[in-house]
């Protein structure tokens, strides 16, 4: 799964929110369509007013490994190329900055809506005020945190286009008595753009609040 929430929402006018929902699904659509991971392969969005839940079954056409990459990689890209339009349109201020996190696990559907321990655990990391703090450091248009399940089956196993060495422990929470932790890909939490010495220090900085 993979869930995503748009930054200051809350803070945004109520015709702003529709336009940045509209852009916020397109990029998506195309993200995924980019990946082949096309509309067959997963199941319709799930709104969550600020943001979006995207269920994907477990299909051998679409490994874990592509929501890492290309999804979110392509995603960042085309987040960054509206943002930098949206810097000299007049109106106010329209740039789009996303929180993002991958999971997997059981969902469950009751016939009213999904439900489940590995859903509670992609939100409550989505929800995390480490992962809205590391989003408020950079310049990036999104912060990528995955789960500790992906980072032990996936991304420490270093599948073309992950970086293992750019993910660092971000967060620790309990979900049904049991303990989960976040990963940052310090990738994404840092702009393009950043020093090396800023790089180092906001490594150390997640490390710190992670430990």
């Amino acid at each position: 799964m993979l869930a995503v929430d748009i930054e200051g929402s809350t803070t945004r006018t109520d015709p702003v929110k529709a336009e940045l929902r509209r852009v916020l699904y397109r990029l998506l659509e195309e993200a995924f369509n980019r990946s082949g991971i096309v509309a067959g392969l997963r199941e319709a969005y799930v709104d969550r007013g600020d943001g979006v839940l995207v269920l994907i079954p477990p299909l051998d056409e679409v490994p874990k490994t592509l929501l890492l990459h290309p999804v979110v990689p392509l995603l960042s890209a085309l987040l960054a190329e509206y943002n930098a339009e949206r810097l000299i349109a007049p109106g106010g201020d329209r740039r789009i900055r996303i929180r993002v996190v991958v999971h997997a696990g059981e969902v469950h559907n009751d016939g009213r809506g999904n439900f489940g321990e590995a859903l509670d655990v992609a939100c409550r990391l989505l929800d995390s005020p480490e992962a809205k703090l590391a989003l408020r450091r950079t310049a990036a248009p999104l912060v990528l945190v995955v789960s500790e399940d992906i980072y032990h089956s996936i991304v420490r196993h270093g599948y073309e286009g992950i970086r293992a060495e750019s993910y660092v422990p971000l967060v620790r929470l309990r979900v049904t008595g049991r303990s989960h932790r976040g990963w940052v890909d310090t990738g994404t939490a840092l702009a393009p753009a950043a020093p090396s010495g800023l790089a180092a220090r906001t490594r150390r900085l997640l490390h710190r609040r992670a430990g």
